[in-house]
């Protein structure tokens, strides 16, 4: 009332200003408080005083571990170098996927006739995917996992927009970086499952 209010929000907007500056200068001595993962900490904390946006793309929030984006593939390598694909090509992610942006491409062995236990070609629209996940958690293989790579921003739709396997194919190296947590926990229950295997087969 008469103006009350008012003058109480441009004196909390006089205030953080004020204090932009203060700490602006109480920074100096450190180098700085932006672009800097230490002062980015301080500024999205409690502590923070004055101006706290985060510059971005100069300086970016960390994302937990269990964020997702688009999916990809995993691959490892074999002891003589060779890229093994962990994909089967068996269509469990493209039946349950909500927004059907799975297409696979599979090819037979030329000379038995059988199908290949590897995708010929694999891909995902990721302007239609909903990134909802369930293609990983369906993956009988954990050959389909959740990237944290969220910057995919292009002109041009088709061109950029609709990721082949050359594209998807990330090595195991790369999963493990990160999410750490479940590749430990994940490497964990497939040990013990080989062990139990290998127990089974000493008993017989």
């Amino acid at each position: 009332m008469y103006g009350i209010g008012l003058i109480k929000g441009l004196g909390v907007t006089l205030k953080h200003f004020v204090e932009t500056y203060v700490e602006d200068i109480r920074w100096l001595s450190r180098g700085g408080r932006y672009y800097d993962e230490e002062a980015l900490k301080v500024r999205q904390s409690t502590a923070a005083r004055g101006i706290f946006t985060v510059q971005y793309p100069e300086e970016k929030l960390p994302v937990p571990e269990e964020f997702r984006y688009i999916p990809f593939l995993i691959y490892e390598v074999d002891e003589d170098g060779i890229k093994v694909d962990r994909c089967t090509s068996c269509g469990i992610c493209a039946k349950v996927c909500p927004p059907q942006c799975i297409w696979i491409v599979r090819s037979n062995d030329p000379e038995t006739g059988r199908p290949v236990p590897a995708p010929t070609d694999f891909f995902i629209d990721i302007d239609i995917c909903m990134n909802c996940g369930l293609c990983a958690e369906y993956c009988p293989f954990d050959a389909i996992k959740m990237d944290h790579d969220y910057e995919l921003a292009s002109h041009d739709r088709f061109k950029d927009h609709i990721f082949d396997k050359e594209r998807l194919d990330h090595p195991l190296s790369y999963y493990a970086e990160i999410r750490p947590r479940n590749y430990a926990e994940e490497e964990r229950a497939r040990a013990e499952k080989e062990a139990a295997k290998a127990a089974r087969r000493k008993s017989k």
